[in-house]
């Protein structure tokens, strides 16, 4: 059964509430109060000690992003109009001030956690970084030479001169302010100014972390920590009066103007030149930097009192993730949680075989993803292939799927694939993979003037003795095998003849750039994915003001469209149950007497990053469920192209179903929203419950039945001319 069109009949809620002044959480704070459930997980002492670390590594990450994008696109918007109001009722001063103190904060606790609890405990672990102002004479002679060998001979100073323009520093990349007593020519010159300054910049090429040898345990220098100490080496005959670290942050808010862009690859090439070059918006430095280092930095970048930002320890906490990578600890670690292979995908068959049986739902990263890279891999070798469409929005650095695209083309096969340039941070590869698969004879597109094309969409069409036959993989994730085995996501393989009409008419109007035509069972943005959602929400709300049993649950990683949140209070005032499970921005305040009281909203944080976008409605009982490439957000449904597909295979709809309601019992990485936009971990005196643990034991224990069942049963070897 394919899903039919909801209702769009008259929806009176109940009338007289009280609402609040203010019916929206500011999207801003939101964010930062989920990377605060991150921060949570590296502070949390029940955890594996170098999975904390890996915690406080991510959130150190996060909000370098957060900084780049939307404190960029903040500070933009300041300089148009500083009045404006957002949805909470903020201006942007007011946005950007509450920022730089929520961050101040946050950035306080993470080097607390840091030093006075997984710094003290690593070390109980043997894992130790070396002061060298206080160890013995071995290890400093051995600090010496690795500086001798590998960082002397590499790194070099540059004088800044008041005559020459300040260097261009690398945004995210660690440097050495040092200041110098002046020369006595210089003093003569102006009396006033008896400093000079130079800048260290470390770069990538020598490692930020330096293991130094030791008998007894894991010992580690930081680069910067190693330059400082040699820091006179680099100025021979100067007197050094101060060497500080500091780290810049550079606004990555920087979108092409299409319409001035006659090439869509070059205009991309110079949004990644103008993003190394834009305005710094922030300036993180160590706590110990005198006024006059400070003041230096702060003129030479044109930076406020809100910008800077003091740290009490090493800069760029995202070395971290090397101590989580490091060897012969891994009891310090999660325990192993490798894919399962699923019951329906034969490793003896081809997927063509396997889908055309029955339609397959993968929920990664507990299963393989192998099944999807199989399935276009085997495409590019099938002689009954015709031709492979595909939307490549993020890939893997060394992409399986991509050469196979590649194979395809050489093999003779029809291959168009929407490769979206403009896909933040990964630009440059979507670039250098485009150029690849042109080389290759792939028919490459850049997807659609004034749009992002988000869509995770794959259809392979192969001649088959019944006709042709459209092979299709709908996702919620990425066409990348390495992240598809951290974040949760779903995958839908099927053959189905109506939604493969969908997909066909989906991609051809992407391509061929014309008008977009009513699909029977798929809902596209930026046409009527939001009409559809407002149509499902309102189409509960309207059962529910009859009498009958109405419910929403909503797995998202973010909720701010405000259309969409005023049709759930409108559910919500008539009564319907609605249960969200929203990892990270959620704008809408749930259990507002008069307005939400029927919400409740969760956030799970856990070990894998929880990526899936499913949508169930209870439809009178017929309910109708839903895997997305969008979450509830404007840039979403207005400025992206993106899919929502229904499933209706019963037995995939069960298992989506399951793990759906799944993660609403949780007892262990569960977070519930408060009115006010804060977070309060589920506890409870039952048997605890964690849902990802949960999802991945059923996942294990289908593969054992799978198992099971082919020790019980045999298989002969055939002929080749009986097969």
């Amino acid at each position: 059964m394919i899903s039919k069109q909801a209702s769009n009949q008259k929806i009176v809620p109940p009338q007289g509430k009280d609402l609040p002044d203010t019916r929206f959480i500011n999207r801003e704070l939101s964010w930062l109060e989920f990377n605060e459930r991150v921060l949570d997980q590296a502070a949390d002492t029940t955890l594996p000690l170098l999975e904390r670390v890996k915690f406080l590594a991510i959130s150190s990450s996060n909000l370098d992003e957060f900084m780049m994008v939307r404190v960029g696109s903040l500070q933009m918007q300041y300089q148009r109009n500083s009045m404006v109001r957002d949805a909470s009722g903020l201006t942007i001063g007011e946005q950007l001030l509450a920022v730089a103190h929520r961050c101040e904060v946050f950035a306080d606790r993470q080097y607390r956690i840091l030093s006075e609890s997984l710094e003290p405990t690593l070390a109980e672990h043997k894992i130790r970084r070396i002061d060298l102002n206080n160890c013995n004479e071995r290890c400093i002679e051995a600090a010496e030479k690795r500086f001798r060998n590998d960082v002397l001979a590499v790194i070099s100073p540059q004088a800044i001169f008041e005559e020459r323009p300040f260097p261009l520093l690398q945004g995210l990349g660690v440097h050495l302010c040092v200041r110098l007593k002046a020369s006595q020519q210089n003093i003569a010159d102006s009396e006033s100014n008896s400093w000079e300054f130079a800048v260290i910049p470390l770069g990538r090429t020598v490692p930020r972390v330096v293991l130094m040898p030791s008998e007894r345990e894991h010992s580690y220098l930081l680069l910067e920590d190693l330059i400082k100490h040699h820091i006179g080496d680099f100025f021979p005959g100067r007197e050094v009066v101060e060497c500080v670290a500091f780290r810049i942050t550079r606004n990555a808010d920087i979108e092409l103007q299409e319409d001035a862009a006659s090439d869509l690859m070059i205009g991309m090439e110079e949004v990644l030149e103008s993003r190394r070059q834009s305005r710094v918006i922030r300036l993180e430095y160590s706590d110990d930097a005198s006024d006059a280092t400070l003041a230096f930095l702060s003129e030479k970048m044109q930076l406020r009192s809100q910008d800077l930002y003091p740290t009490a320890g090493p800069l760029d906490l995202s070395y971290l993730f090397t101590l989580h990578g490091l060897e012969s600890f891994d009891a310090l670690r999660d325990e192993a949680w490798p894919p399962q292979r699923v019951a329906s995908v034969d490793p003896s068959e081809t997927m063509f075989s396997s889908i055309s049986r029955d339609d397959i739902l993968l929920l990664h990263p507990y299963e393989s993803f192998d099944p999807v890279v199989r399935l276009i891999e085997e495409a590019a070798i099938d002689p009954d292939v015709l031709a492979i469409k595909q939307v490549l929005y993020r890939t893997s650095r060394n992409s399986p799927i991509v050469a196979a695209l590649k194979r395809a083309a050489k093999n003779g096969k029809y291959v168009s694939v929407i490769v979206e340039l403009k896909a933040r941070f990964d630009e440059a590869r979507n670039i250098e993979w485009a150029r690849e698969m042109e080389q290759a004879g792939v028919q490459v597109i850049y997807g659609i003037r004034g749009f992002k094309t988000h869509a995770k969409i794959c259809i392979i069409v192969r001649r088959e003795p019944q006709g042709i036959v459209r092979y299709m993989h709908f996702g919620t994730g990425n066409y990348n095998e390495v992240t598809a085995g951290l974040y949760g996501d779903v995958s839908l393989l099927t053959c189905n003849d109506e939604l493969g009409s969908d997909a066909s008419a989906f991609f051809n109007a992407v391509t061929g750039a014309s008008q977009p035509q009513k699909l029977r069972h798929l809902d596209c943005a930026p046409t009527t994915l939001r009409q559809r959602i407002i149509n499902l929400i309102d189409s509960e709300t309207q059962r529910c003001i009859e009498g009958q049993k109405a419910e929403i649950y909503a797995k998202l990683n973010a909720l701010v469209d405000t259309e969409v949140i005023d049709a759930l209070y409108r559910a919500s005032q008539a009564g319907v149950k609605i249960r969200l499970n929203i990892r990270g921005v959620c704008c809408l305040r749930p259990g507002v007497p008069g307005l939400s009281e029927t919400i409740r909203v969760i956030s799970i944080v856990d070990r894998f990053l929880e990526h899936a976008r499913i949508f169930y409605f209870r439809h009178g009982g017929d309910s109708e469920l839903f895997i997305s490439s969008a979450d509830w957000m404007p840039r979403n449904l207005d400025r992206r192209v993106e899919i929502m597909v229904p499933v209706d295979n019963p037995d995939c709809r069960q298992k989506l179903m399951n793990s759906l309601f799944t993660y609403f019992q949780d007892t262990c990485n569960c977070w519930e929203m408060q009115a006010d936009g804060s977070y309060t971990r589920t506890k409870t005196e039952k048997q605890p419950v964690r849902s990802q643990e949960l999802l991945y034991s059923h996942a294990c224990q289908a593969t054992e039945e799978v198992r099971q069942r082919s020790r019980t049963s045999f298989e002969t070897h055939e002929p080749p001319e009986h097969k």
